[in-house]
């Protein structure tokens, strides 16, 4: 779930994953893995993403927990 919201505020801010890992100071090919979800961010490097994206990362976390708490419990447990 945080992939795809880093994703959709990546696109609001009208950054590519270029653009992104340049101003985060990280790898395009880790942009890409936390977008799919393959990879999860650090609290470091979550902050140094919004700080790029110039969103708060108190707002994209809030999103994340309100959609897990949507989603059904046997479906949480999984992950």
């Amino acid at each position: 779930m945080m992939g795809r919201d880093l994703r959709k505020a990546r696109q609001r801010a009208g950054m590519t994953q270029e653009q992104l890992s340049f101003l985060a100071g990280l790898s395009r090919p880790y942009i890409s893995k936390l977008e799919r979800e393959l990879k999860s961010p650090t609290v470091d490097t979550l902050f140094r993403i919004c700080n790029a994206l110039q969103a708060s990362a108190a707002d994209l976390i809030g999103r994340v927990d309100a959609a897990r708490k949507r989603q059904p419990v046997t479906r949480r447990a999984m992950r």
